[in-house]
């Protein structure tokens, strides 16, 4: 398998998450800007979207956004996912509500149009952050264990960090906890973060 990355992006998520499955995969970096992957390959000709991650599997399938990517991980390492009848559903409605009401809220906040629109967004990714801090229950969003949820929270979280924007109790501590793991520690040595 092949995992395309730029480092610090949404794709040091599916990073972590192959990671902890145990999974081998080659890194290949990709310029954003350009286009272009470390070795100079016309990225679009992997993904036309034109943007990180990309899991290229065994069988030349290819996997886009981290929603479908993180499942993929899931499915194949079950212990990654919430268990129970409703496990399945549970992740869904996670990665949904991680891409659709924080991932792409921060990008606004990393590349705004305007101060008032930071100010705006940042403000609703609070509200967001609030939320999710209130119904923490355990170590991970989950309980006990750790699952592909929490690889896609931990970089919202890291970007929220960098931005310096609050993170109420408990997801400092949460944070601290995903970032000590030996799968983070290595996905983050890989692309150059530590």
């Amino acid at each position: 398998m092949k995992l395309y990355l730029a480092p610090g992006a949404c794709s040091l998520a599916d990073h972590i998450a192959l990671h902890e499955a145990g999974l081998e995969f080659e890194r290949i970096r990709v310029d954003i800007p350009t286009r272009r992957t470390e070795s100079g390959d016309d990225f679009t000709q992997v993904n036309p979207k034109g943007y990180v991650p990309a899991l290229v599997l065994d069988d030349g399938t290819v996997l886009t956004e981290n929603a479908a990517i993180l499942t993929w991980v899931a499915q194949r390492v079950p212990q990654l996912a919430p268990g129970g009848e409703m496990g399945r559903i549970r992740l869904a409605e996670m990665l949904s509500f991680i891409g659709a009401e924080l991932h792409k809220l921060l990008i606004r906040s990393i590349f705004p149009i305007s101060e008032e629109e930071k100010q705006a967004v940042d403000e609703v990714v609070a509200q967001r952050f609030a939320y999710l801090a209130e119904r923490l229950r355990g170590d991970y969003l989950f309980g006990a264990e750790m699952s592909v949820a929490d690889a896609y929270l931990y970089v919202m979280l890291r970007w929220a960090r960098d931005l310096k924007l609050p993170r109420p109790d408990p997801l400092p501590a949460y944070f601290d906890r995903v970032d000590a793991r030996p799968a983070v520690q290595l996905a983050l040595r890989h692309e150059g973060l530590i």
